[in-house]
């Protein structure tokens, strides 16, 4: 079964943020508290946001379109010559396990053929994704900590795959 990476124009805004609103909801509540949900629902995944996202070219979005269907969604930036961050890799739960997520992180390699690695920002209690990362060939790079505001913290591991 194949995934295609459709590159998200702003016509597609509402449906990155359904799908970002019911994802999150289902997964993170347990992981950081429903609060912190909340919060970085409203500050990452506003219409403003995502729209000045995706016009100033910061981040690529692409919808994971599986069966006709709009599954998930991923976003990509350029870090520097030959390297990039995956800022976002979404997938509906009832299409985990599918093989979706390593389709995705195939396309993005398939898109981006100069980068020589892929680097990204995991919660180090989200271990659904961890271990889904790690299965992808990712390997932990290190461990960090940012304040994002509103006494909020994100406990994260910087993971990085490279590609041979």
């Amino acid at each position: 079964m194949s995934l295609a990476l459709q590159p998200a124009m702003r016509s597609d805004i509402e449906t990155i943020r359904s799908l970002a609103f019911s994802i999150w909801n289902r997964h993170y509540p347990p992981i950081i508290g429903q609060e912190q949900v909340d919060y970085m629902l409203s500050k990452n995944y506003s219409e403003e946001q995502i729209a000045a996202d995706i016009s100033s070219g910061a981040q690529h979005y692409y919808l994971l379109n599986f069966q006709g269907n709009s599954v998930g969604f991923c976003a990509v930036s350029e870090t520097e010559a030959g390297s990039g961050f995956l800022n976002k890799l979404y997938v509906s739960e009832e299409v985990q396990g599918k093989g979706i997520g390593a389709q995705a992180i195939q396309g993005i390699r398939e898109r981006y053929p100069s980068w020589n690695c892929l680097r990204l920002q995991v919660n180090r209690q989200n271990y659904t994704a961890i271990n889904f990362y790690f299965k992808v060939g990712f390997v932990i790079e290190r461990v960090a900590d940012f304040d994002i505001g509103e006494g909020y913290q994100m406990n994260d591991f910087i993971m990085k795959l490279t590609f041979v």
